[in-house]
């Protein structure tokens, strides 16, 4: 694949994420590292590094870097951490967490989106990604406890079965709640059997389909 010079990735980073307040060097360093326009649909490389979301198949799409970002450094990742990540989507965001963490585990609801996304991070060397195509709103029961646990679509309330899968000691679960068109991302971090929530930002994404989404009748 013919990749957009490295002079535009770091240009996004530093013009569209430290610009605006990304502060982690973890988390620029990643977004630095991974080339986006991987995960981008045919035709579409030259918005790889564009401030702007860009349409999958299926009715998703590939976040804009900025939320990437922000979502990332909201999950305050170490080294050894296991994360959970509903909507595996593209890849590129799982791409960045695998960069971050020692295991990720994806959950994707659409088959074709979750075996195009293993195939690019498998050729780009991820190997410490694990898939599942299944409901994430029901998390990965399995393989709990989770660190962290990111959504990447927009939910009616947080998921109980994610908040149950998060580690008692600190683990973070990041979701954007709100109404299908319109929600905040919040950060819920548990201690024990209470749970603390922050709002971050307001923010957009595709409706969060599953049994504790948007219903299991719509998932379809």
């Amino acid at each position: 694949m013919t990749e957009p010079s490295s002079v535009e990735r770091d240009r996004m980073v530093q013009k569209q994420l430290r610009a605006r307040g990304i502060r982690s060097e973890s988390v620029l360093d990643a977004m630095g590292q991974v080339p986006r326009e991987w995960f981008l649909p045919p035709g579409q490389q030259h918005l790889a590094y564009r401030d702007q979301a860009v349409p999958l198949s299926c009715g998703q799409t590939v976040s804009q870097p900025y939320m990437v970002a922000v979502m990332t450094e909201a999950l305050q990742l170490r080294p050894a951490d296991r994360v959970l990540e509903v909507g595996t989507g593209s890849g590129y965001q799982t791409a960045v967490l695998s960069r971050l963490a020692a295991e990720v585990f994806t959950v994707e609801r659409i088959p074709e989106l979750a075996h195009e996304a293993e195939a690019i991070l498998q050729e780009l060397g991820h190997a410490n990604v694990h898939f599942l195509v299944g409901d994430g709103t029901l998390g990965w029961p399995d393989e709990a406890p989770f660190d962290a646990i990111l959504v990447t679509a927009g939910a009616p309330d947080a998921p109980s079965s994610l908040k149950s899968q998060l580690a008692e000691d600190g683990g973070r679960l990041v979701v954007p709640v709100g109404d299908r068109y319109l929600q905040e991302l919040v950060r819920i971090t548990r201690h024990g059997n209470n749970f603390d929530s922050e709002d971050l930002l307001a923010c957009r994404f595709v409706p969060l389909l599953g049994a504790e989404g948007w219903g299991g009748s719509e998932a379809g």
